[in-house]
């Protein structure tokens, strides 16, 4: 059918005359409802959106002097955050004198790893900005 005849037709049904195949010889075309067609693409996607798992960067602040009991506390949510598929990323909290003593800070994210165990990996070892140290795990993969 001729171009022409395409657009009258379209016309007369109240629809467009979308171009699916240009490089086709002769080109290919479809008699359709273009914007019915790009809302229905964009529904498509957005369920395909929703139904997407990504992972999330949680994060546990602790401090150079966090008690025992405290600290497996927030190494039982990390296990959680883990679990789930998430990064966690493990910060140590540094105020006023407590930048001297640096080495605790370390000897805490030593600690919490080894209370975190075989369900984590270091995915960025521990770096200071700051006044704050800070690692990120991530979940171990099987």
């Amino acid at each position: 059918m001729t171009t022409i005849d395409a657009f009258k037709k379209a016309e007369e049904m109240g629809y467009d005359l979308v171009e699916i195949s240009p490089t086709a010889q002769p080109p290919v075309c479809k008699i359709m409802d273009f914007g019915k067609y790009k809302y229905e693409l964009s529904k498509k996607a957005h369920t395909a959106k929703q139904h997407q798992k990504g992972t999330h960067l949680k994060e546990v602040k602790l401090r150079p002097r966090t008690d025992q009991h405290d600290l497996e506390t927030k190494v039982r949510q990390m296990k959680g955050f883990l679990a789930d598929g998430n990064k966690t990323k493990v910060t140590v909290m540094f105020r006023g004198r407590e930048m001297a003593y640096q080495q605790m800070g370390r000897a805490m994210l030593d600690k919490v790893l080894a209370l975190v165990g075989s369900g984590a990996q270091i995915e960025q070892p521990p770096r200071q900005e700051g006044r704050f140290l800070s690692m990120v795990l991530a979940p171990q993969k099987k």
